[in-house]
């Protein structure tokens, strides 16, 4: 097994972060689960308070948010690192619908999303 990939807690503040524990009985899965899920880029984690978390509007009702997983993959393939990724996702793009790349995954516009991601290669 290899070691969860943990970004740096770029985030503001006040984004919400829940625990591994929380993540897994948010969505009806084990916390391995989660933690496999992390090992596979699907998910980022980061340390708050010294407690590994993942962001709260990673999830939907239920699993992750629809596309999070394929954008991910598109950053990691074009060189992006863990830290590097949650800070893109959380930085306001007026250009896209929701302002941030992870509020436009929310309301299902991941094609806008993944074309910009795909745009950060060149």
């Amino acid at each position: 097994m290899g070691a969860i990939p943990v970004a740096d807690d770029v985030l503001n503040a006040e984004i919400a972060v829940i625990s591994l524990p929380e993540a897994a009985n948010r969505i009806g899965v084990s916390v391995s689960k989660i933690r496999q899920m992390l090992r596979d880029g699907h998910l980022i984690a980061v340390r708050r308070d010294g407690e590994l978390c993942i962001p709260e509007e990673f999830f939907g009702e239920r699993g992750p948010v629809k596309g999070l997983a394929g954008t991910l993959t598109v950053l990691s393939d074009s060189g992006f690192e863990p830290t590097e990724m949650l800070n893109w996702l959380f930085t306001s793009d007026d250009s896209l619908p929701g302002v941030t790349p992870i509020n436009a995954l929310r309301t299902n516009h991941g094609t806008e999303v993944k074309r910009r991601a795909q745009a950060l290669a060149f």
